[in-house]
């Protein structure tokens, strides 16, 4: 996908810069993403919608007046952590409250509930609309299973609209949830992505063939046809679609807005003659078309695909969609009056670099023990790194070796500072925790940061851990990942990786081992038990639509934490 030689683990922060450098009249630079340049007056909900980078103009391309207040922008095809969505919604909020929207994938959730509770520890309202009009991936009587794809944009569009209006918080949330509940998309691709730096796609689709059903973030789709005309394509998505059409609409006085979406390589003229053929059969079945949106409206990289939304209105919903805009991608009337920009300029979030250098003999003996044993996770993952985008392209976005790399380095970094500040064992591994989720970002990137926390907080207690006292550090990461993540053993997760470990280093310790020799054999029953993972299949997280396409394959997620837990648990040299 990228031209430029670059280092794919920054390469989204220096898009999201370029994107506010270029786009001055609209959105200003803040820690965690950009929000809307026109001040926010006060009382006026905030919206904040968002997750990974990778699809342009969503999510940042709609912030704006009379759209999204502010953007959360995570990583490529990686959900933005919950410490950005604090920051990012704390950026905006102005006494009436905040309204979250975001697609329904698992990191996207984990993240925003995350922030959304620690937000309301700060005493902001907060409330939460998932993105959710994927038909193709769960059936009509589970909505609440369905991915957030194209449709987001209606979605976001009312719910911008209401909050312009000056709506409280209860009905931006109401209109936002009926927008959603109105609107379906299916998608079909004729090729993947190929995320930046890679040389390969995410996935591959046979000579004349095509993908139905595909995700955003480079799931490949949940089945294949034979490639076909603009007719028989508007033929097959809408047969699909049509009858979806939602309870509160009457079958003979439908009005729907299009929106006919390419996902990066599908270009204008074939989106156009592909509208027609759509726009001739809805006359043909006496749907109106009250309004339509064809072009590039919600990305996947470099993706040669398109899809299909149906946004059903009523007279409310309409009103709304109607309404004035004016963001970077998408504008539509005007206003009648002119706000002034931000009054006071935003920081553009990215903290200065702190100087990380320090001379190692000043470190204590345990502190060296532990860097050292971070240094050797860091060089794994760096060594597993696409070893691991693989395994995560089989059922999902092929992003996880690098989330993990970005994770570890903010991790090790942030490590370093607390050491140099004086921190003990419990401090460092909480602050390492709180980076690898920001840095990571993604489900795995929380579960990281979240077990990292929980590990810091049981040795935090500790002052001079003793081998009871880290086994008990690793049973509270394993609590902490299975609360968050609401995964059991056999789900096919990290957790097929760590529940082993931690069992099996309680029982050699109980049975006389020492700590190294126990940490050892731990490591390796963890490593045996996450190449089991192959012959399960995922319950849980985005995998679990493409299930039957992981089995053979091991849990990327358990794989990685595997190889984390063997580095980490050699002897120190």
């Amino acid at each position: 996908m990228s031209y430029l030689l670059l280092d794919p683990a920054d390469f989204a922060g220096k898009a999201i810069d370029g994107f506010a450098a270029a786009h001055p009249r609209h959105v200003s630079r803040i820690e965690g993403g950009v929000m809307r340049r026109a001040a926010l007056p006060p009382g006026q909900v905030g919206v904040v919608v968002g997750g990974g980078s990778g699809h342009y103009p969503a999510f940042a391309g709609l912030v704006g007046r009379g759209m999204a207040s502010a953007a959360v922008c995570g990583n490529i095809f990686a959900s933005p952590s919950a410490g950005q969505v604090v920051r990012v919604g704390s950026a905006v909020e102005r006494g009436a409250g905040l309204l979250l929207t975001f697609g329904n994938y698992a990191g996207d959730v984990l993240h925003f509930s995350l922030g959304a509770e620690r937000l309301r520890r700060r005493g902001i309202d907060v409330r939460i609309v998932t993105v959710t009009d994927d038909i193709a991936s769960a059936p009509a009587d589970h909505p609440e299973l369905r991915r957030g794809i194209a449709g987001g944009l209606a979605v976001y569009k009312v719910a911008g609209a209401a909050a312009e209006a000056g709506l409280a918080l209860d009905e931006v949330e109401r209109l936002t949830q009926k927008a959603n509940a109105h609107t379906r998309t299916l998608g079909v691709a004729f090729s993947g992505c190929t995320l930046p730096g890679a040389s390969n796609p995410l996935f591959e689709v046979p000579d004349g063939r095509m993908a139905i059903g595909m995700g955003l973030h480079g799931e490949p789709g949940l089945s294949e046809g034979p490639l076909t005309d603009a007719d028989t394509l508007a033929t097959m998505l809408l047969d699909r679609l049509l009858p979806e059409r939602p309870a509160d609409i009457p079958a003979d006085r439908q009005r729907v807005v299009v929106l006919l979406n390419g996902l990066g390589t599908f270009k204008y003229e074939e989106l156009f003659v592909l509208f027609a053929a759509v726009s001739q059969q809805l006359q043909q079945a006496g749907v109106v078309m009250a309004d339509c949106e064809c072009g590039e409206l919600v990305t996947s990289l470099d993706m040669a695909g398109v899809s299909l939304t149906l946004f059903w209105v009523d007279e409310e919903l309409e009103g709304f969609w109607n309404a004035a805009a004016d963001s970077a991608a998408y504008r539509r009337g005007s206003f009648t009056s002119s706000l002034p920009a931000t009054s006071a300029e935003q920081p553009d979030g990215r903290q200065a670099e702190l100087d990380t250098t320090f001379e190692p003999s000043a470190l204590t003996p345990s502190q060296r023990t532990l860097l050292a044993r971070i240094e050797a996770v860091e060089e794994a993952l760096n060594t597993h790194a696409e070893e691991l985008g693989r395994l995560d392209a089989i059922a999902g976005d092929g992003d996880h070796g690098l989330g993990m790399v970005r994770g570890i380095r903010g991790a090790r970094e942030s490590a370093s500072r607390a050491m140099e500040r004086g921190c003990g064992i419990g401090d460092v591994l909480m602050e390492a925790g709180e980076a690898w989720s920001d840095h990571g970002g993604g489900t795995s990137g929380a579960l990281w940061g979240g077990a990292l926390l929980a590990a810091g907080q049981a040795l935090a207690e500790a002052p001079a851990p003793e081998a009871t006292d880290i086994a008990a550090a690793f049973e509270a990461a394993l609590e902490a990942v299975m609360q968050l993540g609401h995964a059991v053993p056999g789900d096919k997760t990290m957790v097929d990786a760590l529940q082993p470990f931690s069992v099996q280093l309680q029982a050699r310790l109980r049975a006389g081992a020492d700590l190294q020799q126990a940490l050892q054999e731990a490591a390796s029953a963890a490593l045996t038990a996450a190449q089991s993972t192959a012959d399960l299949l995922p319950k849980l997280g985005r995998a679990r639509t493409h299930g039957h396409r992981s089995l053979g394959h091991p849990d990327p997620g358990a794989m990685s934490l595997a190889h984390c837990l063997v580095a980490a648990t050699r002897e120190p040299t």
